[in-house]
């Protein structure tokens, strides 16, 4: 029999960010599970104004339906996890460049 693996939600966070094109947000959950481990996330950067289509996510990173993706203005593609920090840095700094482009 399977054991049910529990989650908790440790991070669950809407930060509005100023950007040359117009106001965006940063969208962060993070999932750990008992030994406090991330085990799921969702990190995003949306701004409608430079992106209309998948809700205005701009980019962003998950690791939904059983492997770690990154979103990019409409393409999908699967990205080397190393680990949770090094991934949110990562996302933090492409937010930064992101945040300077004119739509």
């Amino acid at each position: 029999m399977a054991t049910k693996r529990t989650l908790w939600k440790v991070v669950d966070e809407v930060s509005r960010v100023r950007c040359a094109s117009g106001p965006g947000v940063i969208r962060e959950e993070v999932w750990q599970d008992a030994a406090g481990e991330v085990s799921r996330y969702n990190l995003a950067f949306i701004n409608h104004f430079m992106m209309r289509e998948d809700n205005g996510r701009v980019m962003g990173y998950d690791n939904g339906h059983g492997y770690h993706h990154r979103h990019f203005k409409g393409a999908v593609e699967p990205f080397e996890y190393e680990d949770f920090a090094v991934l949110r840095e990562r996302f933090i700094r492409e937010v930064r460049e992101l945040r300077k482009e004119l739509p």
